[in-house]
């Protein structure tokens, strides 16, 4: 997993992604967790199911709460979740005030909802290097694009036809995949609020539909008609796309790397690995990367399909996995693009002058 491979300066350094990383650290996800917990309590003091003394009271001690990390992982190889820990130490320090905090709330609407929060930042993020990546494409084109190459089929020289024709079948996939990204992070971006068993705002009497939504409007999330505990299809979506996007870079790394071999010369590189044994070797390694972050989205989907089983109610087990899937997927996606958008800036010439 890359987040294993990021303990190793040696494969941060190839793998990772120092802006996306963060989105799901611990301490985002607490800071998280204080947003969740702070619009609930708002949202319960302007609705009246507590006093609006008690719910200030609360919200002016959330607002200095500093959680114990160490007592947080500690209490985390017990209780399998960081929430547990992380409301016991809250309410410790609220005092009389805890009455106002996490009520009608269970761990997985904190897990859950940060989560959300961490893949709507990140789309942004990952939209603008698309963006880069295309623009990177669109210079190519003006530059090269009437320039022609032997169109290859099964590894097998076919028919002429231009750069820009390469350009384009590379180009495609990475747009749409741009135009598909606004409608799932729309799905992914909501808000979790099931309460003990997956029952809804509805626990908390006729209120709790406004309170949902007060909450929802507060974090910048949409509300869902019903709570999603076992229906993980939209963090599922969200690992398809970040596949299908790898996926298209990977292409790109693909032909890039056979493009570049010598005696094909397609194409050449401004810079390129160097070899220990070979000095003449100016190794395609971007765009061997491409190739290896594509592969290892592709191989996690599998396993982000078995978190869609759910028993009863609430998964342990296959909430757990997703845990150890999504997080790795964006970064590997974002760092895909910064890494795709650099090769092809690195291109002094594709295919031959007319």
């Amino acid at each position: 997993m890359i987040q294993a491979a990021g303990a190793s300066v040696w494969h941060g350094s190839l793998f990772g992604d120092d802006e996306l990383a963060p989105l799901f650290s611990e301490a985002a996800l607490v800071e998280r967790f204080g947003a969740f917990e702070m619009a609930l309590t708002r949202a319960l003091g302007a609705h009246g199911l507590v006093e609006p003394v008690l719910a200030e009271a609360a919200l002016a001690g959330m607002r200095d709460f500093v959680p114990d990390a160490d007592a947080m992982c500690r209490a985390m190889a017990t209780d399998g979740v960081p929430v547990p820990a992380y409301v016991r130490q809250l309410k410790a320090a609220a005092g009389d005030a805890a009455k106002a905090i996490h009520v009608g709330a269970t761990s997985q609407d904190l897990v859950d909802t940060a989560t959300a929060m961490a893949l709507r930042d990140a789309s942004g993020v990952l939209a603008g290097r698309i963006e880069a990546v295309l623009s990177a494409l669109g210079d190519l084109d003006a530059r090269f694009g009437t320039h022609t190459l032997t169109g290859r089929t099964r590894m097998q020289a076919a028919l002429p036809m231009t750069v820009s024709d390469r350009l384009s079948a590379w180009s495609t996939p990475v747009s749409g995949s741009l135009d598909r990204l606004g409608p799932v992070r729309d799905d992914v971006a909501q808000l979790q609020f099931g309460g003990p068993v997956g029952l809804g705002p509805d626990v908390l009497g006729e209120a709790g539909p406004a309170i949902a939504g007060a909450m929802a409007a507060e974090l910048g999330l949409r509300l869902p008609a019903r709570p999603w505990h076992t229906d993980r299809s939209a963090f599922v979506a969200f690992g398809n796309w970040l596949s299908m996007i790898t996926g298209a870079l990977g292409k790109i790394g693909q032909d890039v790397a056979l493009m570049a071999q010598q005696g094909i010369d397609e194409i050449e590189l401004s810079a390129g690995g160097t070899s220990s044994a070979m000095p003449h070797k100016r190794n395609p390694v971007l765009a061997e990367k491409l190739v290896t972050l594509a592969r290892f989205n592709a191989v996690q989907i599998g396993g982000l399909h078995q978190t869609l089983v759910h028993e009863q109610e609430r998964s342990g087990s296959a909430w757990m996995l997703e845990w150890m899937i999504l997080p790795p997927m964006v970064e590997a996606a974002g760092r895909a693009l910064i890494d795709a958008d650099a090769m092809l800036r690195l291109v002094k010439g594709m295919g031959r002058p007319g």
